[in-house]
């Protein structure tokens, strides 16, 4: 079976059981993950049920047939987003726990591949369709699991204190993640430093040809060692090298000898692909 990538859906999470509605009951392809079959959404998107919460959906990679195993499969989950600060956005984030913490999935010190291209691709999109409701659209560094062996990232609704996820923004999602189109142009680079939303990587994916993986917030630099350093960039396939928030972020010496530091405008600037200007990205958040 040729697939480009898995949508992953949990019917314990409010974003992704009122996207799913809207995607209605694709054919089955034949093949099953403890009993519940995949099916398919579209040409490039297959689609899978699960009961479970997500965060916890620990090495579901291992279950999958052995096929999508095999063809290094891209996982992408919707789900609702939280933060302390109720921000309304619409947000990606590769997966993974640079510290030593992990109380939302995973394990501590663990990371998970990246797939550059679609989640900054996803994010391009989010970002054009965030603006005209005035919402933002973000990168998030890395952060929380489940731990998996295959590429992976989270596209996220966060609806503040409003009840439920706006029929716009569920509306976004139902649509776009379906149809994730990556820029074959785009340069790949690990991203180190800013701030959890990530505003620096924000503003050159959806403003230059640059596609990000793993996204190491500033926080997490005081935590991490050279062994975690190494891991985020052989899990950001097709990295030229790594881009800074700042030139402080820079002098992380766990990040010594990890690939070259990259220029911001080393980058062919963009058009979005409606010519709509990228929506601003959330100031605060965790």
């Amino acid at each position: 079976m040729e697939s480009a990538y898995l949508l992953v859906v949990s019917e314990a999470d409010p974003v992704a059981t009122r996207v799913v509605e809207r995607w209605g009951t694709p054919p089955a392809t034949g093949d099953f993950v403890s009993g519940v079959p995949i099916r398919r959404l579209s040409e490039g998107a297959l689609l899978l049920r699960r009961p479970g919460l997500h965060i916890h959906d620990e090495r579901l990679d291992q279950r999958l047939p052995s096929g999508l195993r095999e063809r290094g499969l891209t996982l992408v989950f919707p789900s609702i987003h939280r933060s302390e600060q109720n921000v309304r956005c619409l947000t990606v984030h590769p997966l993974g726990n640079p510290g030593p913490n992990a109380d939302v999935g995973g394990r501590p010190r663990t990371l998970s591949p990246t797939d550059p291209l679609r989640m900054t691709a996803l994010l391009r999109a989010f970002a054009e369709r965030a603006a005209p409701l005035g919402l933002s659209a973000t990168f998030e560094a890395t952060h929380h699991g489940p731990e998996l062996g295959l590429p992976v990232f989270f596209a996220e609704i966060g609806y503040g204190e409003e009840a439920a996820p706006s029929d716009e923004t569920v509306r976004i999602l139902a649509e776009e993640l379906p149809r994730i189109d990556v820029d074959p142009h785009d340069r790949v680079a690990l991203g180190v430093g800013g701030g959890h939303y990530a505003p620096h990587f924000t503003d050159l994916a959806t403003r230059r040809s640059w596609a990000f993986g793993h996204l190491l917030s500033r926080h997490a630099l005081g935590e991490i060692d050279p062994a975690l350093a190494r891991t985020a960039w052989d899990l950001t396939p097709g990295a030229t090298g790594v881009l800074y928030a700042r030139a402080e972020d820079a002098g992380t010496p766990a990040l010594e000898g990890i690939g070259p530091r990259l220029r911001d405008g080393a980058a062919a600037r963009r058009e979005p692909r409606d010519g709509s200007t990228p929506a601003s990205r959330p100031a605060s958040g965790t």
